[in-house]
C-alpha cells in the first residue's frame, strides 16, 4: 500500500471513529461491524495501481500494525481495572479467581482443542495445528469494549498527591479494604477485561512452542528449555519490568519531591503513552513479554492514588489512540476480505471457526468457571451465578490479537507451509466473532445488568 492510500484509509477511519459512537449508541450494532463492512465495500472499488491490501502480501506491515494496536489496548485495559491485585493479600488474589481459571485452565484447554480439531478436520501438521490453536486461543483486548469495564472510576474523597492521609503510601500492587469491593457486582466485565489483559502471557509461549516444533526442536531438552524460558522466564520478566516501570512512573507522577515532576497535578495525560513505550521497549530489550509488561504497567500506574482523576485522563488518551488504530486495522481487514483473504477457506476451516465461537470457547469457559474448579470464581459476595458464567464463557472475542500472533508466527518461520489457508481460517474466525459478538453483546449485557439490578432490589434490607 502506498503512502497516499494509507493517509486516505487513516482519514476514513478517523472520521468514522468520531461519528460512529453517537450514531450506534441506540442500536445493537458495534462499530467493528460497520468498519468491517466499510472495508469490504472499499475493497470492491477499483483501487489505484492494482493495490492489494493483504497480510499475505505485506506480512511485516500486518505484524507491526496489529502489534501497535494490541499494545495500546493493553495499557487501556490495565488503567481501566478498578479492582486491585495486592500480592501480599490472599483475599485480593481470590477476588481474581475467575481470571485465574480462564487463564490457567482455559487457555491450554482451548489451544489443545483447536489444535486437535485442525488436525482431525484438515490433517494439519503438528506445528501448524499448534500455531492455529495458540493464535485463536486468547481473547482480544481490542474489540471487547462492549463487554469490558468502562474505565477508571474516580471516587470522591481520594487523597491528593500531597495528602498526609494514611492510604497515601499504598503500595503499587495494593489498595485499601474499600478497594476490594470495587467491581464485585460486575464480575462478568471484570473477568473478561482482566482475562484479555493477561492471556497474552500464556498464548505467546505456545506460539514459540509452535515455532520450536516447526524447527524440529521438540526434543526433551528443547521442550524443557521452552518450559523454563518461554513459558516461565519471559513471563516473569514481563511482569517484573511492567510492574516496576508503572510503580516508578506512578511515584514520580503523584509523589515526586519536585512539583514540576508531579504530572498528575499538571494533568498531563501523555504519560500513559510514554509508559506504553517504556514498558514495552524495556521488556523486549531484556527478552521479556512486552504485552504482559504493558498490561502490568497499567495496573501499577492505576494502583497509586487509585481514585484520582488523572487515571481517567490517561485512559481517555489511550482509548482515543486505540480507537484510531483499531479502525485502521478493521478497515484494512475488510479490504483484504474483499480482495480474497478468505479464498483459501474450506468447509473444514470454516467449521473450525464456527466450533471455536459457538462450542470450544463457551464449553471450556463454562467448565473452568465452575465453582468446583481449583481456581473457580468464588467471590467475596458469593459464587458466579449460572447466567453470569454463560455470558462470561460465550464472550471470548477473537480479534486483532489473533491477527498479530499469526503474523508473528509466519514471519518468524518458514516451516508452516502455505500461509493462505491459515490466514483464511483465522480471518474467518475473527470476522465471525466480530459479527456474532458485536450484534449480541449490547443487548445481552443490558439484559444481564437489568437482571442483576432486579435481584439486588429483591434482596431484604440489612438488619
Amino acid at each position: 500500500m502506498n503512502a497516499d492510500a494509507l493517509v486516505l484509509v487513516a482519514g476514513v477511519a478517523l472520521l468514522l471513529g468520531v461519528v460512529m459512537p453517537t450514531l450506534l449508541s441506540r442500536v445493537a450494532l458495534s462499530a467493528p461491524i460497520v468498519l468491517l463492512a466499510a472495508g469490504v465495500a472499499i475493497g470492491f472499488l477499483p483501487l489505484p495501481d492494482g493495490l492489494v491490501v493483504s497480510p499475505l502480501e505485506h506480512p511485516v506491515a500486518a505484524e507491526h500494525l496489529t502489534e501497535a494496536c494490541v499494545v495500546v489496548s493493553l495499557m487501556g485495559v490495565g488503567l481501566a481495572l478498578d479492582r486491585p491485585l495486592d500480592i501480599r493479600r490472599l483475599a485480593s488474589w481470590r477476588s481474581w479467581r475467575a481470571t485465574w481459571g480462564l487463564l490457567v485452565f482455559g487457555i491450554p484447554l482451548g489451544i489443545a482443542l483447536v489444535a486437535l480439531t485442525g488436525w482431525w478436520l484438515l490433517g494439519l501438521a503438528p506445528a501448524v495445528a499448534l500455531l492455529l490453536g495458540a493464535v485463536l486461543a486468547p481473547t482480544d483486548p481490542v474489540l471487547a469494549s462492549d463487554v469490558q469495564v468502562g474505565g477508571p472510576t474516580e471516587r470522591p474523597g481520594t487523597s491528593s498527591p500531597d495528602s498526609d492521609a494514611p492510604d497515601a503510601d499504598a503500595d503499587t500492587a495494593g489498595g485499601d479494604d474499600q478497594d476490594e469491593t470495587v467491581d464485585e457486582d460486575d464480575e462478568v466485565r471484570f473477568a473478561l477485561t482482566s482475562e484479555a489483559g493477561l492471556n497474552d502471557g500464556l498464548a505467546f509461549p505456545f506460539v514459540y512452542l509452535a515455532l520450536l516444533v516447526a524447527a524440529g526442536g521438540a526434543t526433551a531438552a528443547g521442550l524443557a528449555g521452552w518450559a523454563a524460558w518461554d513459558l516461565l522466564g519471559r513471563s516473569v520478566i514481563g511482569v517484573l519490568v511492567g510492574a516496576g516501570t508503572g510503580w516508578v512512573l506512578a511515584k514520580v507522577a503523584f509523589r515526586a519531591p519536585r512539583p514540576s515532576l508531579r504530572l498528575a497535578e499538571a494533568g498531563e495525560p501523555l504519560l500513559a503513552v510514554a509508559a506504553i513505550l517504556l514498558a514495552y521497549g524495556l521488556a523486549e530489550l531484556v527478552s521479556g513479554y512486552g504485552f504482559l509488561a504493558v498490561f502490568c504497567c497499567g495496573l501499577a500506574l492505576r494502583s497509586l492514588e487509585r481514585g484520582h482523576g488523572y487515571h481517567a485522563a490517561m485512559h481517555a488518551v489511550v482509548e482515543r489512540l486505540e480507537r484510531l488504530l483499531t479502525l485502521v486495522v478493521l478497515l484494512l481487514l475488510g479490504v483484504a476480505v474483499a480482495q480474497g483473504l478468505l479464498s483459501g477457506l474450506t468447509w473444514g476451516g470454516a467449521l473450525i471457526g464456527i466450533l471455536l465461537v459457538f462450542v470450544i470457547r463457551p464449553v471450556t469457559g463454562w467448565l473452568v468457571l465452575h465453582p468446583s474448579m481449583p481456581a473457580g470464581p468464588q467471590r467475596i459476595s458469593g459464587r458466579l451465578r449460572p447466567r453470569e458464567r454463560i455470558v462470561t464463557a460465550f464472550y471470548g472475542i477473537r480479534g486483532v490479537g489473533s491477527l498479530y500472533y499469526l503474523s508473528y508466527g509466519l514471519t518468524h518461520s518458514d516451516g508452516f507451509g502455505d500461509p493462505g489457508p491459515l490466514w483464511a481460517i483465522v480471518g474467518f474466525a475473527v470476522v465471525l466473532s466480530v459479527v456474532v459478538h458485536g450484534i449480541t453483546a449490547t443487548p445481552v449485557m443490558r439484559w444481564l445488568d437489568d437482571v442483576r439490578y432486579q435481584v439486588a432490589d429483591e434482596q431484604p434490607a440489612p438488619g
